[in-house]
């Protein structure tokens, strides 16, 4: 096979090649030609940013016939030599699969003999983060002290996985990700000496795949120039990486804003269709929005957009979305993109975001008259808390003649008009239909609701605030409140309660206020009926038997719910 992939042919082989790290770069080549390089390094960032490429270079560098040079000469027998892996004094190790104890001692016995045929051994080891405890341990002696004619450089992903006593000993270098314009132009240099034609949209689509790696980039690219026909064209980009293309994108954000959910949901049913990755779609989702945003603030950074091109559609796409409408959208794709990672299933979460930000306009409307509600309640405690601090200053005292004030008789309180009715019969046939299943089911989504409904309704989430599921069926939950008021009050939003369970849960459900005191009666009286049931044998006559003591003794300890009787 004389075919080799672009990213090993277009592996850098000098520190100019090593693009997007110009603060690491020209800091080792300002050591090296000063000959003040150190004996252990190490190099961290994310993948396929020139970590290892880098390693290598400098290997040349410091053994190049000309050193002290800036650059290897890549001409030399040394320079030759390192690049096609014949000398054994530059060695680069695969911490993945030579991780253990016994392969570091290899190296440590090794290390006191003098290199064979160039000026330095270094060590090069990848993926160092993946060595033993006992590995690292006895790698620590030797990178503390290792003899002049040794170098070491540890390559690593994740460099909080190194123990602290390693990382002290070394010269850090932290590789950051490439730029997608860096990416860009070095893909460009490559395609031009390929002589391959792509356009600039294809190219920038594979540069934002990437991530701000050039490795990822170009093997992108290669997948793409293999599938497309003579020329590389945005589509062929998007069908490789499953992006979605920018018209489709405007197409949806016009959806959403102008809140067509049909034409939404049908575009996002298309692109799945298609087997367009769905995270890749939300992921391109948010990045558009934030080039909408960006554009919107200040025009002038047209060069920062790294999802969106300026164009025609664009800029009225511009024009007519609201900056606080984005934002909240950027929050709900976000929040999707977390809860997708979690499922099977990530285009249901997909969907319930589009219905979400189709109804913002409503929920800003219902927190704009929450607030004023809660203006209303503000005001009138500030004027009690008013009165009763006049109280406080001037209490009322008794008559001045000293004598003993005649006390008037209490009246007994007349029972208030507005009394809550508590509606036992429809609770208790709740309870014949209720299950734990339903209720926990309700329980486990409880928190989730109540900061829903906090974000969507101030004085609803108040008047549930001090309310407990108590119990459930598939039609009723029972809330059982701390104060009797709270029921009648939640009475008043109980459409709003409703429907909110409903979108929480996935099915609609009526809610049954009850105070808590009253609860714990109802509830009484219905496991006693259990309990009377229970004892009856088929004809319908009662047991004359009694309990069994212990029986009754262990149901005073846990209570009914914890406990389970066996005939043995």
């Amino acid at each position: 096979m004389s075919y080799q992939a672009l990213y090993r042919v277009w592996r850098p082989l000098s520190f100019t090649d090593v693009v997007g790290q110009p603060h690491i770069t020209r800091t080792l080549q300002n050591a090296i030609v000063q000959e003040k390089f150190s004996h252990a390094y190490l190099f961290s960032g994310p993948r396929g940013t020139g970590k290892t490429s880098a390693a290598k270079i400098f290997a040349k560098t410091i053994n190049c016939r000309q050193a002290p040079v800036a650059e290897p000469c890549n001409e030399c027998d040394a320079c030759k030599g390192i690049q096609d892996g014949s000398i054994s004094d530059v060695m680069e190790i695969d911490a993945a699969s030579n991780n253990g104890v016994e392969q570091i001692r290899d190296i440590r016995d090794k290390v006191k003999y003098a290199p064979s045929a160039v000026s330095y051994k270094v060590y090069i080891i990848d993926e160092v983060h993946m060595l033993s405890i006992g590995a690292f341990n006895a790698l620590l002696k030797t990178l503390e002290e290792p003899p002049k004619h040794v170098i070491f450089i540890l390559a690593t992903t994740e460099p909080h996985k190194i123990p602290l006593t390693i990382i002290s000993r070394c010269q850090r270098f932290d590789f950051k990700r490439i730029t997608q314009q860096v990416i860009v132009e070095r893909m460009q240099t490559i395609i031009n000496h390929e002589n391959v034609a792509v356009t600039k949209e294809a190219l920038d689509a594979v540069a934002l795949a990437a991530e701000g790696g050039m490795r990822d980039a170009l093997s992108l690219l290669d997948q793409a120039i293999s599938y497309s026909d003579e020329e590389v064209v945005l589509d062929d980009v998007l069908a490789v990486t499953g992006a979605v293309s920018q018209e489709k994108l405007t197409e949806m954000v016009h959806a959403l804003y102008d809140k067509n959910v049909q034409q939404a949901l049908r575009l996002v049913d298309g692109f799945i269709q298609e087997g367009k990755d769905p995270g890749r779609f939300v992921f391109d989702t948010i990045y558009f929005f934030r080039d909408i945003l960006l554009y919107q603030s200040a025009p002038g950074l047209e060069q920062v957009l790294e999802r969106a091109v300026v164009n025609d559609s664009f800029e009225q796409l511009i024009k007519k979305i609201d900056a606080n409408w984005i934002q909240r959208s950027i929050s709900e794709f976000n929040h999707c993109q977390q809860e997708m990672r979690w499922t099977n299933s990530p285009k249901v979460f997909i969907e319930i975001t589009m219905l979400k930000i189709t109804e913002q306009a409503s929920i800003v409307h219902s927190s704009s008259s929450d607030v004023e509600s809660i203006k209303v309640l503000t005001q009138k405690m500030d004027r009690l808390e008013k009165e009763l601090a006049e109280l406080k200053r001037n209490p009322p005292t008794s008559e001045s003649d000293g004598q003993r004030p005649t006390s008037t008789p209490k009246r007994k309180p007349m029972p208030s008009k507005n009394r809550f009715k508590v509606p036992y019969e429809r609770i208790r046939q709740v309870l014949d239909d209720a299950s734990k299943s339903n209720l926990k089911e309700i329980q486990s989504q409880w928190a989730d609701f109540m900061k829903r409904l906090k974000q969507q309704n101030a004085p609803a989430h108040a008047t549930v605030l001090d309310s407990k599921p108590s119990a459930a069926s598939d039609q009723a939950l029972i809330l059982a409140f701390k104060y009797e008021i709270h029921c009648s009050l939640a009475l008043d939003h109980q459409e709003t309660i409703e429907s909110l369970i409903a979108e929480t849960i996935g099915k609609n459900i009526s809610i049954i206020p009850v105070p808590d005191s009253n609860w714990q009666e109802i509830r009484e009286e219905y496991v006693q009926k259990q309990r009377q049931q229970a004892i009856i044998d088929p004809d319908g006559e009662q047991e004359a038997t009694e309990e069994d003591p212990l029986i009754e003794e262990a149901r005073k300890l846990v209570g009914d719910d914890l406990l389970e009787i066996h005939d043995n």
